[in-house]
């Protein structure tokens, strides 16, 4: 797939195809269409990523609804993986990161999220 973008003009025509298909070309459709959104997601976490160096202090919220601190210390496919200031390990999705300063838990500059 390149890098065009193709925008369905006739969206009321795409709902009446769709409802005339049977469930093998449902099922089929269905395929193509869970795999486009997950390289979308794919390229889109990517792109987050990419704003954070291994070894950059950052900031975010725990599932517990506390404000944690740490270092990155691995950039995986979808997620970083960070050492919390309190020695926890994290897998941390980039849009939920901010950038700290060294030393710091709050936020420098802009946010990356």
């Amino acid at each position: 797939m390149g890098s065009e973008r193709f925008e369905l003009v006739d969206r009321a025509a795409a709902a009446e195809t769709i409802r005339r298909m049977n469930e093998e070309d449902l099922r089929f459709l269905n395929r193509l269409i869970v795999e486009r959104l997950k390289l979308i997601g794919q390229a889109r976490s990517t792109s987050m990523l990419a704003r954070f160096s291994v070894g950059d202090r950052v900031s975010f919220q725990s599932t517990f609804g506390e404000r944690k601190a740490g270092v990155i210390i691995r950039l995986n496919k979808k997620t970083a993986s960070i050492t919390a200031d309190d020695g926890q390990q994290w897998n941390v999705h980039p849009g939920f990161l901010t950038l700290v300063g060294p030393g710091d838990s709050e936020p420098r500059g802009p946010s990356h999220g």
